[in-house]
């Protein structure tokens, strides 16, 4: 495929683009998606150039950049994605949540994983429940979990789900005393959809050792790693990302 096909081709130009700059969902737009899966060849061509390969998960409707494998890349060709470290508990929390998201799979319904801010405390709170200070401090605890969200959510794996109208919720409770009942329904409000681009980074192999996994973690964070430590990550990467995320190419 020659350059100037490329450049004369519009929609290629701005399929590679968006595949660049982040996870191409079929959700955020049809045109896009068609184009996409229409000129697929022509992409996979593009982006090799670029010492990257481009995997389309039509079922689930999304589709991502990735370095290629090291024996078929051309070692004169810089990376664009580098390899990044993830840290323990960001590997932690990507892990439950793609057991939840395996879960939900298997029950069927609703393809989208929405999961509110309490829903994930109580996911981690037995696991850094281990950090002193978090267990003896329940604010400390929600802190902890709302910055690790934060940072999923920079990763592409979390996205905001949009907020429950509080005036609505006031009146189904029928005007409720003020306090905790508020302060439940305000942090009941802050929602999240579990992207299923993780499904891609925590594959069905790493999902399989999950449990021992989880061993591993308890005991250490139990020794005190205090979040430090790095989980396997998927496709032969240690606590790693190599993928294209929705703010951008990282790795």
């Amino acid at each position: 495929m020659s350059t100037t096909r490329t450049a004369r081709d519009p929609e290629l130009s701005v399929v590679v683009t968006s595949l660049l700059k982040g996870v191409v969902y079929r959700e955020s737009g049809e045109t896009l998606w068609r184009d996409l899966l229409a000129r697929d060849a022509q992409v996979r061509d593009a982006v090799a150039m670029l010492g990257l390969q481009v995997v389309v998960d039509e079922g689930d409707g999304y589709a991502y950049l990735r370095s290629q494998p090291e024996h078929e890349r051309d070692e004169r060709v810089p990376r664009l994605v580098p390899r990044r470290e993830l840290p323990f508990d960001v590997s932690l929390l990507l892990a439950l949540l793609r057991k939840r998201l395996a879960q939900a799979d298997s029950e069927g319904g609703d393809t989208r994983l929405v999961l509110t801010r309490t829903e994930i405390v109580d996911l981690l709170r037995v696991f850094l429940a281990q950090d002193a200070g978090a267990a003896a401090n329940e604010a400390r605890l929600v802190d902890r979990v709302d910055a690790l969200v934060r940072r999923v959510v920079e990763l592409g794996f979390l996205r905001p789900a949009g907020r429950p109208d509080p005036e609505g919720a006031e009146a189904a409770d029928g005007g409720g005393s003020a306090g905790a009942a508020d302060a439940d329904g305000a942090d009941e409000a802050r929602r999240f959809e579990v992207r299923r681009i993780l499904k891609a980074f925590v594959d069905a192999q790493w999902l399989a050792d999950f449990d021992l996994r989880l061993a591993q973690y308890l005991e250490l964070a139990a020794a005190g790693g205090g979040g430090r430590g790095t989980a396997s990550g998927a496709h032969g990467a240690t606590g790693t990302t190599d993928r294209a995320t929705t703010t951008g190419t990282v790795a």
